[in-house]
């Protein structure tokens, strides 16, 4: 259908010379209005790019934004979560040294003999020691040691007995303990002057 009409107007053109030339004028006119029109259609484009940048630029702030906001959301929930649970496996590791001290409890109401149930409180106490050990517990080794006030606190001084225990540990008040290389408590002990 297109085709014979393009043929119509060649034929037209063909046969009317008069018509080619006013015809060219035409086709000149129209090709300056389209390149000004195409001229302008650039600018438009361009802002509308830029617009559709901006457009998706926005999109995907607002993504990050809500993706940023739900990972706060969650690491807080964790957080919260492994407070409320720091403490349990060690509690779950010490349920069997309770045990023990209840056990323990029961045998001293019905002994007559102290031997026995002094040596099973010293089984429960080492069992409590290894158990702790295992979850990084240390003692702080004060005695003969110098003092040294990233373990040590001193309650007291007291004339040293000699004088290689000038500024030594002599006495021990509450033993220390360190938990993973770190000070929970720093032991309290008397210190020769």
């Amino acid at each position: 259908m297109f085709n014979k009409k393009k043929n119509n107007d060649k034929e037209e053109n063909i046969m009317n010379p008069e018509n080619t030339s006013e015809n060219a004028a035409e086709n000149v006119e129209n090709t300056d209005a389209e390149v000004n029109e195409t001229e302008k259609a650039p600018e438009l484009s361009a802002e509308e790019k830029l617009q559709a940048e901006v457009q998706q630029l926005n999109d995907k702030y607002l993504r990050l934004y809500a993706e940023f906001d739900n990972y706060k959301r969650r690491t807080q929930k964790e957080r919260v979560e492994l407070l409320q649970t720091a403490g349990k496996d060690v509690i779950v590791s010490l349920l069997p040294v309770l045990d023990d001290f209840d056990r323990a409890l029961k045998a001293m109401e019905t002994a007559a003999d102290v031997a026995p149930v002094k040596e099973g409180i010293l089984l429960v106490s080492t069992k409590l020691k290894n158990t702790l050990a295992q979850k990084g517990l240390k003692d702080v080794e004060s005695i003969n040691q110098p003092f040294d006030t990233d373990f040590h606190e001193a309650i007291t001084n007291i004339p040293a007995p000699s004088d290689d225990l000038k500024g030594k540990v002599i006495d021990e008040v509450e033993k220390g303990y360190t938990l993973n290389d770190n000070v929970i408590r720093f032991a309290k002990v008397v210190v020769g002057a």
